[in-house]
């Protein structure tokens, strides 16, 4: 009689969606996130991340933004607006500026320069 092995399957990675202006810290966070076994979509501004939750939203489990994006929202807007229509998301916000005013205080904000041991407490 033949014995046959099951394959391994490996869970789906966790995603994470990084949403920077600045591409090199886009693909810097990116870098640290993947090493960190965690799937991520990038994007430049709030509106192609809107985009993006619309369609992935409650597949998406990290959310990074910075404040200053291209595009007419900014961070903060939509670190509100993701919280608001996906609650179990985590995010983390990020400025060289002081934390944004209207930034709920459940959401984690970060200053700019951030560490990667800064990000990584909070996945």
């Amino acid at each position: 009689m033949r014995r046959w092995k099951m394959a391994q399957i490996n869970p789906p990675r966790p995603l994470a969606l990084v949403v920077e202006e600045d591409k090199d810290q886009r693909d810097t966070l990116a870098t640290l996130l993947e090493k960190h076994q965690m799937q991520v979509i990038q994007c430049e501004s709030a509106e192609a991340a809107c985009v993006v939750l619309s369609k992935m939203g409650i597949g998406i489990s990290f959310l990074f933004t910075g404040v200053e994006l291209a595009g007419l929202m900014d961070g903060a807007s939509l670190a509100v607006r993701a919280k608001q229509r996906y609650p179990n998301i985590t995010i983390v916000v990020t400025s060289s500026q002081r934390r944004p005013r209207d930034l709920p205080s459940e959401m984690t904000f970060i200053p700019k320069p951030w560490q990667a041991a800064d990000i990584l407490r909070r996945l």
